[in-house]
């Protein structure tokens, strides 16, 4: 068995996904997501065949990579950890919350701890207005944050 360069395998790879959803109305979403998905980002090699395979501009494909929060350039952490920076959640001292969690995890926003642990996002709404300061922990919501919470979350994070 040969192992493939990586930008071979990332292009076969994504040359598959676009085959699967290029009949799809819109597909380019529904693509960048399958990328994300395989290779638990959206490798820079993906792009230019992404566009190619839609008759699109790279640039429009970049655009769209960057605007979006949800698609990264870099694979994330083991777990993801969001924390909300809405309004009512900042009323609620969720810039507290965020500063002790990057105290705690030694990283900022958009950061990945050097052992692969977790990667600190911001998040702007989770829709847990009425329980915040909230966050978001590998898809499980958490809400009235407070030390001993942020405390528990750190554990779980790092065990």
């Amino acid at each position: 068995m040969t192992m493939q360069p990586a930008s071979t395998e990332i292009a076969s790879r994504t040359a598959a996904i676009i085959h699967e959803m290029k009949g799809l109305e819109g597909p380019l979403l529904p693509i960048l997501h399958g990328i994300q998905e395989e290779f638990g980002h959206v490798p820079k090699d993906s792009l230019p065949i992404i566009a190619e395979a839609l008759n699109i501009s790279n640039a429009e494909v970049h655009g769209v990579v960057t605007f979006y929060h949800d698609y990264r350039s870099h694979p994330a952490g083991r777990h993801v950890l969001k924390v909300c920076q809405a309004e009512a959640c900042q009323s609620m001292g969720s810039d507290a919350v965020a500063a002790k969690l990057k105290q705690l995890l030694g990283i900022g926003f958009h950061e990945t701890t050097r052992d692969g642990a977790v990667t600190l996002e911001p998040v702007y709404c989770l829709g847990l207005c009425a329980c915040a300061p909230s966050a978001m922990l590998d898809g499980e919501v958490i809400g009235r944050l407070d030390d001993e919470k942020l405390d528990e979350i750190v554990a779980e994070v790092r065990s």
